[in-house]
C-alpha cells in the first residue's frame, strides 16, 4: 500500500491492488487483502472503522466472486 496510509493504489482503498504489499504477501495461501489488521496493526483502528473495513471487504469479495462465476459461465458456453 503506497505510503502505508490505508489509501491503496490510486487512493481506491485497501484490497484493491495486486497483493504485492506487506499485507498481501500471503495472498496465494489464503491471506492478504488487508489481513495485516490481524497481525498487530489492528490496534490502530477503532471497532467502528474495523466493522466498515470488514463490510467493504465482504462487498469486494462478493463482487469478485460474481465476476468470476460470470466469466466461468462464458467459458463453459464457448466449449
Amino acid at each position: 500500500m503506497p505510503n502505508f496510509d490505508g489509501s491503496g493504489p490510486q487512493g481506491l482503498g485497501a484490497g484493491t491492488g495486486r497483493g504485492m504489499g506487506p499485507c498481501g504477501l500471503g495472498m496465494r495461501r489464503g491471506f492478504g487483502r488487508g489481513f495485516c489488521r490481524f497481525l498487530g496493526l489492528r490496534s490502530r483502528i477503532t471497532p467502528t472503522e474495523e466493522k466498515q473495513i470488514l463490510e467493504d471487504e465482504v462487498k469486494i469479495l462478493e463482487d469478485e466472486l460474481k465476476a468470476t462465476k460470470e466469466r466461468l459461465g462464458e467459458l463453459k458456453d464457448q466449449k
